[in-house]
């Protein structure tokens, strides 16, 4: 009887213990998946992200990554060029993962010296358009830079403007600013010409720009709209961003700057403005490859896109998004459908031409 008693209590006792055992592993999972999701992601590595913009806004883009996947992003900032060299030098230790420059003719530039590498992105050939990345995948374009003409409203009428043609022709004499020849936007857009025009036109119109300017080349292309604005010349051939930043400034003189000019869209009867980029790649000796080709996918997301692009007041890649209201402003315009890794093919050729132009 007592071994009775005491085998009905060992029962119930063993049934106790695997109900208790049973009803804990339901809720125990659950938080144990949660904090291995939160583990995960504490322990999802990093990328070293070397880059030649210097945009603040840049910053959210890569706290916002690093919220959404774990993965810290290590900055280096410089310009391309030194950019791009530090990156040979550092050779097969390299610890870059991603490149970002802000020209086309930068990315060539770096494919050509072995810097990047081609990958594989469904994501990115969805995003980008298949005129602003290299065909092979070596490099995304992530915004747009449109190059414009900055006209002094009390002097110039948009009527009177048409194509960065017509700015060679005798009437504009002493009257255009641009930067110098050693400017890699300059340096693109005459390759551009090269391409779509030849060598020989492409000449004879820098020839004819360079008699038509106000003064030697001088300044960044602030310093060109600076220029228009006070008179010491009538037109002036930079990149739009920079009249949407002077139009968003806190300083009262730099908005004075902004509404004395005005922004025109040249070429819309002939083939588009031209356009550049900015954008990524992947670099040859990536480190954390599979994280490096997850933050360029991300840079092209529409969440992303408004940050990457509006923040610096470029357009964005992806279709369907609208610019920074400042850059809306300037009205909707055809851009050119040129394939930009023309830019760095028919780069040495341009530098040329430009230095046998007179192009300081």
């Amino acid at each position: 009887m007592n071994v009775t008693k005491r085998s009905v209590v060992a029962l119930f006792s063993g049934l106790a213990l695997l109900s208790t055992v049973g009803c804990s592993t339901e809720q125990p999972k659950a938080d144990a998946d949660a904090n291995n999701a939160t583990a995960n992601k504490a322990n999802a590595g990093e990328i070293n992200l070397y880059s030649s913009r210097h945009y603040d806004t840049d910053n959210a883009l890569y706290q916002n990554f690093t919220k959404q996947t774990g993965i810290k992003v290590n900055l280096i900032e410089g310009k391309a060029d030194e950019l791009i060299e530090r990156i040979k030098s550092e050779g097969a230790n390299s610890p870059a993962d991603v490149l970002i420059t802000v020209d086309a003719g930068g990315f060539w530039r770096a494919q050509k010296e072995g810097v990047l590498q081609p990958i594989s992105s469904a994501k990115l050939e969805s995003a980008v358009p298949a005129n602003l990345r290299s065909p092979e995948g070596y490099w995304f374009g992530l915004a747009k830079r449109a190059r414009v003409i900055v006209y002094n409203k009390d002097k110039v009428k948009p009527d009177q403007l048409s194509t960065y043609d017509a700015l060679a022709q005798p009437q504009w004499k002493g009257r255009v600013c641009v930067r110098s020849s050693d400017n890699i936007y300059n340096q693109s857009l005459v390759a551009s010409k090269i391409e779509t025009k030849g060598v020989e036109k492409t000449e004879e119109w820098a020839k004819g720009l360079v008699r038509n300017f106000a003064r030697p080349p001088e300044g960044n292309d602030t310093a060109q709209i600076k220029a228009v604005a006070a008179g010491q010349c009538d037109v002036a051939i930079v990149n739009h961003y920079y009249i949407g930043r002077l139009k968003d400034s806190k300083d009262a003189q730099e908005q004075k700057t902004a509404s004395q000019v005005g922004v025109f869209f040249p070429n819309q009867n002939e083939g588009g403005t031209h356009i550049n980029i900015s954008g990524a790649g992947v670099t040859a000796k990536a480190p954390h490859k599979e994280n490096a080709i997850k933050f360029v996918e991300y840079l092209a997301t529409p969440e992303a896109q408004e940050i990457f692009a509006n923040g610096s007041y470029e357009y964005p890649v992806a279709s369907g998004l609208k610019p920074n209201p400042a850059v809306a402003s300037f009205g909707d315009f055809k851009e050119s459908n040129l394939k930009v890794v023309a830019y760095g093919e028919k780069n040495p050729e341009a530098v040329k031409l430009m230095d046998r132009s007179g192009w300081k």
